[in-house]
């Protein structure tokens, strides 16, 4: 049994959890709990004691408490800057993380930073596929020769709010709003475009693959469209989803195949 433990604890987080306590994913204990709002980590806890009838899921009120608590796995769905904020430290006390704030890796030194402190001290970070996709086909494409990629985003203004592209006109009128490549994209939108982030990281690097945002009046949900080229590969990855839940249940899925003698 791997023990798992869980920073940031809104609705990505209880998806996975509610998998737990509905035997949809198996072969893990919660251990631990940690978040911005304290009472969302005491929520969550307490959901997971109820499921076990024990008291072994603490509410954490640092992620130093929580990395003490020796979790084999911590779950991050908080934000690119949480993520950057805890990911040396777990990594360091040999913590694997599985991580839905994939923009946080987009800076060049810290991913390398991640990847030689994971692989000094025995552990791993697992990208979730978030709200995409084709991670597979990417990889392995990029792989066969020189490539470009591009990703193209549909959203509703109201998920712009609180960005520099933001103003009412985007209400009643179509427009792009962005382009430029992943990591630009991930500094101006850094809750928004994870996704693109991740997949460069599968691909040819966020430097390099191209971005952009386009927001449509009355669009529900998020739409993004993926392609790949060489000489030898058209791929394209195409994903509508009207809420986020399907990045929670990538987690979920990316746990499933940590414990799982057969691997997808």
């Amino acid at each position: 049994m791997k023990t798992l433990a869980f920073f940031g604890c809104g609705r990505l987080s209880t998806i996975v959890a509610k998998a737990i306590t509905d035997n949809i994913l198996t072969g893990y204990t919660v251990i631990g709990t940690q978040s911005l709002y304290k009472e969302d980590a005491d929520r969550l806890a307490a959901m997971m004691n109820t499921f076990t009838g024990t008291d072994q899921c603490k509410s954490c009120s640092t992620i130093d408490e929580l990395i003490a608590l020796k979790p084999d796995y911590i779950v991050e769905a908080a934000s690119p800057d949480a993520l950057q904020s805890m990911a040396l430290k777990a990594l360091s006390n040999g913590v694997s993380i599985v991580t839905l704030s994939i923009g946080g890796l987009a800076d060049e030194t810290f991913y390398e930073e991640v990847a030689k402190t994971a692989q000094e001290n025995n552990a791993k970070v697992h990208i979730a596929s978030g709200a995409i996709g084709g991670f597979d086909v990417l990889r392995t494409a990029s792989l066969m020769g020189p490539s470009t990629v591009t990703f193209e985003t549909e959203k509703g203004p109201n998920s712009l709010r609180y960005t520099p592209v933001y103003d009412d006109a985007l209400q009643t009128e179509e427009r792009l709003v962005f382009t430029g490549n992943a990591k630009e994209a991930i500094a101006m939108f850094p809750h928004q475009v994870n996704v693109s982030v991740a997949a460069s990281l599968a691909s040819i690097g966020p430097a390099n693959t191209k971005v952009s945002v386009t927001s449509k009046p009355g669009y529900i949900g998020d739409k993004h469209c993926i392609t790949l080229k060489n000489e030898q590969i058209h791929a394209v990855v195409d994903i509508y989803s009207s809420t986020p839940q399907i990045a929670g249940w990538s987690v979920v899925n990316t746990l499933r195949n940590i414990v799982s003698p057969i691997v997808f």
